[in-house]
């Protein structure tokens, strides 16, 4: 079972000719909600893969808790674990233009109320995988990856969005999965940066013993683990929005390891999903099923 620690959220968004300069109104052509946050983005999508997923988080007991959890219910994710806070849910506000491109401004409320004893009664196994992104406090996720890792089960984090303080989470880790900004802002935090970006990834790999993995958008992935390099493709698509693509990839690829894949076939089975959430909006909404995303790798390998 993939275990994900992490933030739920509603979002409200907007669509826009093309985004705002800073103290700029612009005329907005449409308006959506739909649920969202990185924990439950990245645990629907691993659901969506076909892993058992249980979810672990907070909403409020305001009318935005049950749109955001509403795709999590219907796709089967365990919830038992999801608080109702009195904080209000989580919202993020985004901003999407015509060409597919985002600002976002993200509103934790409850999600800030998720602590260390969320986690302490947690049980995990050897196959088992604990999935974290930088969305709810920073003493939660590391009870819950101290608690992952003394049971031998994988932990890995999505770094976003970029927090310093999370370097230490870094020995817990046997995953990093982070985008080409994010890896050169954690190994200039750690005091690795320099060079391309393959190898800020290597030091970082030799550094914390870790799978690094850094997406590369329409470029793919790039993966180092234990001094080899991976790669990836992306597949080609029309990019309508990219909210929710990173996502996308992290938890197909938990999905894919934890079935046993060898990491080069995860990075291409997650890659895929990533390209196929590009060509639809909003950031649950666009996730696609496994099915789908079989189908395009087989028209891929044609």
């Amino acid at each position: 079972m993939i275990t994900v620690f992490g933030s739920i959220n509603l979002d409200l968004i907007g669509g826009v000719e093309r985004l705002p300069r800073p103290g700029e109104t612009v005329p907005g052509v449409s308006f959506v909600t739909a649920p969202g946050g990185k924990g439950a983005n990245q645990a629907l999508a691993a659901a969506r893969a076909g892993a058992a997923v249980r979810m672990v988080g907070a909403v409020g007991r305001d009318g935005f808790a049950d749109p955001a959890l509403a795709l999590l219910n219907a796709s089967g994710v365990d919830l038992a674990r999801v608080t109702r806070a009195s904080e209000p849910t989580g919202v993020a506000l985004i901003l999407v233009d015509g060409a597919g491109e985002n600002v976002i401004a993200v509103i934790p409320g409850a999600n800030g109320t998720l602590a260390a004893a969320d986690a302490e009664a947690l049980d995990f196994g050897p196959d088992d995988m604990l999935l974290l992104q930088l969305e709810v406090p920073l003493a939660a996720m590391m009870a819950a990856a101290r608690r992952a890792q003394a049971s031998g089960a994988p932990v890995i984090l999505n770094a976003a969005p970029f927090r310093r303080e999370a370097l230490a989470l870094l020995p817990h880790l046997t995953h990093l999965v982070v985008n080409e900004t994010e890896c050169a802002l954690i190994a200039e935090a750690a005091g690795l940066s320099g060079g391309a970006v393959e190898a800020e990834a290597a030091a970082l790999a030799e550094k914390h013993a870790v799978t690094t993995i850094v997406t590369l958008g329409a470029d793919g992935v790039l993966a180092i683990s234990d001094g080899r390099s991976e790669r990836a493709a992306a597949l080609a698509v029309k990019a309508v929005d990219t909210v929710g693509a990173g996502d996308t990839f992290c938890g197909y690829l938990a999905a894919a390891l934890v079935e046993g894949r060898a990491l080069a076939d995860a990075l291409g089975v997650a890659s895929a999903a990533a390209s196929l959430a590009c060509t639809k909006s909003g950031a649950q909404p666009s996730i696609p099923r496994r099915e789908e995303v079989d189908a395009a790798l087989r028209a891929g390998a044609r």
